[in-house]
């Protein structure tokens, strides 16, 4: 198992290229499922979650090629339509095979996506909202069992108590594509994510309207085709750099982002006192140079929100900005595991409810730290690189699910991030 080892104190500078996004390329390999003709999908980021995602593919049946680095060829002519635990336990993401097969095979057999250390995230919606297409959806076992051979169009709600399923959108809309009739979605997600799957099934045939609203309409048709398709630039991914430019009181030229995707999260950096410029589309400057931040207060809500996989990240930053912030978290409630170990580092933070209560310091002390997920892994890398002395980031595999050789990334911008195996980890630093 890798750690990393961070020197504090160094303010990055140059140039990052963003990659492709992750939370987007996960729905559209799945959605492959929904052809039997050649997909080529490219700008695919090269992560740990991606390649979960073509062995799941695989085990179904479907034919796999990488073309080139970040760019994939999947073929699935002849699949099966069950994906046992022991291929889908290592990710959630695979619940959004659920829709497409229902689709192409009129059933499907999955194992139910296992717990999660960011809290409970239920696929009640998911089950909901088939069930109201007319698929008799059965739980058994651990597995969903889901017949869909009287499956046809039909009006739904997804809304539910932390607003719109993402995950859910995405497999609803998968499986009215081939759905006959007309299926009308209300309350649907308009992440960014969901609208480039959307776009990727208008580009095999599918007939979708409303694309980036709250209502979607989908009249299904007899069968999609293959396609080649761009995947879009990683929000979550430019976000985190952003931040890493700010924290380190650095200078950074962020390319391949679409600031348009980031509006709530740049107007909070704004209202903190940040210069933010976009000279041209697709570039995002970051000026952190200022030492006079302000403190804010943020909620996070489904998009065009705050995001939630930015809060961590942020949690970082405000512990580095004098003066009193509240970061209250709306999507789920107890992602705040980074939290402890950000105090380890000297922060002031308290939790009250779903709300962060943070005390900005000037400085934060480098420590042995834990990464409990994906997105407080960052959050702790950031605190690393602010830090006075040495951090040492452990469980650092979660990152690589959904951020692409960050640390040789981060490096080539001055950072100084050494990464072993926790085996050559000193006695001492040892958590």
């Amino acid at each position: 198992m890798d750690v990393v080892k961070i020197k504090g104190g160094i303010p990055l500078s140059g140039t990052v290229q963003i990659e492709g996004s992750k939370n987007a390329s996960l729905p559209i390999f799945a959605a492959t499922l929904l052809t039997d003709e050649p997909c080529i999908i490219n700008n695919v980021p090269d992560l740990s979650d991606v390649r979960y995602m073509t062995e799941i593919l695989e085990h179904l049946g479907a034919e796999i090629e990488q073309l080139g680095k970040n760019s994939w060829k999947i073929v699935a002519k002849n699949i099966t339509s069950h994906a046992p635990y022991e291929i889908v336990r290592k990710m959630r993401a695979s619940i959004c095979l659920l829709g497409p097969l229902i689709a192409r095979l009129r059933k499907a057999k999955i194992s139910l996506p296992g717990g999660c250390v960011i809290g409970h995230r239920p696929i009640d919606l998911h089950l909901k909202g088939l069930s109201k297409l007319n698929c008799d959806i059965e739980i058994s076992k651990g597995y969903i069992i889901a017949d869909g051979k009287n499956i046809r169009g039909r009006d739904l709600f997804l809304g539910g108590r932390h607003g719109s399923t993402v995950t859910g959108t995405a497999n609803l809309v998968m499986a009215a594509t081939l759905t006959p009739g007309v299926t009308q979605i209300e309350s649907a997600s308009c992440e960014p994510e969901i609208i480039d799957l959307c776009n990727f099934l208008k580009a095999m045939g599918a007939d979708i309207e409303g694309i980036g609203a709250h209502h979607l309409k989908i009249t299904g048709v007899d069968k999609l085709h293959g396609c080649q398709y761009d995947v879009i630039s990683d929000r979550i991914e430019a976000g985190s750099m952003i931040i890493a430019g700010i924290i380190t009181r650095g200078n950074l030229c962020i390319k391949g982002a679409n600031l348009h995707h980031l509006r709530a999260f740049v107007d909070k950096l704004e209202e903190a006192g940040i210069n933010i410029t976009c000279p041209e589309n697709g570039q995002i400057i970051v000026d952190g140079t200022n030492i006079n931040r302000n403190p804010v207060d943020i909620i996070t809500l489904p998009y065009p929100g705050f995001p939630t996989d930015l809060q961590a990240q942020m949690c970082s930053l405000l512990s580095l900005t004098p003066g009193l912030s509240i970061i209250t978290e709306r999507i789920y409630p107890n992602r705040f595991m980074h939290v402890p170990e950000l105090v380890r580092m000297g922060a002031d933070i308290s939790i009250e409810g779903n709300s962060a209560i943070i005390n900005g310091k000037e400085k934060l002390s480098g420590s042995p730290v834990m990464a409990s997920d994906l997105r407080a892994s960052f959050a702790l890398i950031l605190a690393g690189l602010a830090s006075e002395g040495e951090t040492w980031v452990q469980r650092i595999y979660h990152i690589d699910r959904g951020y692409e050789k960050i640390d040789q990334k981060l490096n080539s911008l001055g950072a100084n991030i050494v990464r072993m195996s926790d085996k050559e980890m000193p006695p001492e630093v040892l958590y």
